[in-house]
């Protein structure tokens, strides 16, 4: 009786708009770009630290369909029924040779690029149910899109040379529905861990920043797929075992305020940092007061096209600079800062 009770009172739950705590957010009101960042941090953080041996369970609340059967991103097909279901616990792997037959623990922002550390290990906002063999064909590339797959699995899902603009390499690309899902997930990573992205090596990260196609990537995949159910009641169960949200499926909006796509013109006038190219010279404006800063000038693709040391208030830089989107970051003492533009 008392677990056929606990069963209905979690589907009704489930049910339920994503809701915070009364002043959960009310500091992070207001603000924008690297405050905004920084507060979004400061609320999220720390949280409760599961055990790895704990994910199985977890996910029997986090990821589990109206059917009762594994909610995996890599296998469903959301308008139609997916080749194959995995069951809870009998379903785990062991071993495995082809789609269909067990699911395991998928770190969506891969385990490498952090180190494979804890916390962010077992952090469940990134952590998903998936197909082993589909998440062995994913294995640690990053996401992107495809034309031209080397392999594809049933539903969709595809591994192969990337095309989206600026992006060089073998990705992966997840189906349409479920973009926006692990967009946000990215989202959350680079606010949970704030202090600690510097460290971190990823083809799609430079110094602790999105490099300039994986902003625009994540950035159009959160906006042509916006929160779902799914999402919302994934965030409130898994506040209930960690004790943190996803601030990016509560607040969608602040993806915008603090990556882009773009500022307005007043945004601009009032940010501490700009950057901005005339008569072939790139012009940095501080306002902080914390010169010297160490300058990186990244290309749409990531790579460091010019590095120098900014010692003035207004500052301008000889380039020679295609037409394109570009980064600058911004290293000043330990803060730092990224400025987006287009010449």
């Amino acid at each position: 009786m008392l677990r056929l009770f606990a069963i209905a009172t979690l589907l009704l739950w489930r049910t339920l708009p994503a809701q915070p705590p009364p002043g959960y957010y009310d500091d992070a009101q207001g603000l924008t770009g690297p405050a905004l960042h920084q507060t979004l941090y400061g609320i999220i953080s720390p949280h409760t630290v599961l055990p790895n041996s704990a994910i199985w369970a977890a996910y029997e609340s986090t990821d589990k369909k109206p059917d009762g059967t594994v909610w995996d991103m890599y296998s469903d097909v959301p308008s139609g029924v997916p080749a194959y279901a995995f069951n809870f616990v009998v379903d785990q792997c062991g071993t495995y040779s082809g789609e269909g037959d067990c699911f395991n623990r998928e770190h969506s922002f891969p385990q490498s690029w952090y180190g494979n550390a804890a916390p962010m290990s077992t952090d469940l906002f990134h952590l998903y149910p998936a197909d082993a063999w589909v998440n062995q064909q994913r294995g640690n590339w990053p996401y992107g899109t495809v034309t031209q797959p080397n392999w594809t699995s049933i539903n969709g899902s595809k591994r192969g040379p990337c095309t989206w603009p600026g992006c060089q390499g073998t990705v992966f690309e997840p189906i349409d529905a479920y973009k926006g899902d692990l967009a946000r997930s990215y989202f959350y990573m680079l606010t949970r861990y704030l202090p600690q992205l510097p460290g971190w090596d990823s083809p799609m990260l430079f110094a602790g920043e999105f490099v300039p196609w994986a902003e625009s990537l994540l950035v159009a995949w959160h906006l042509n797929d916006p929160v779902s159910t799914k999402e919302t009641a994934r965030n409130d169960a898994v506040f209930a075992l960690q004790g943190n949200r996803n601030p990016f499926i509560d607040n969608p909006r602040w993806v915008e305020r603090i990556w882009g796509p773009t500022a307005s013109v007043e945004d601009v006038a009032l940010m501490p940092l700009r950057a901005w190219v005339f008569n072939g010279s790139l012009h940095i404006a501080d306002q902080t007061g914390t010169v010297p800063i160490e300058l990186h000038l990244l290309d749409v693709t990531g790579r460091s096209i010019a590095t120098a040391r900014i010692d003035a208030a207004i500052t301008p830089l000889p380039v020679s600079l295609s037409p394109g989107t570009y980064a600058a970051i911004l290293l000043h003492g330990e803060q730092r800062t990224i400025v987006r533009f287009v010449h």
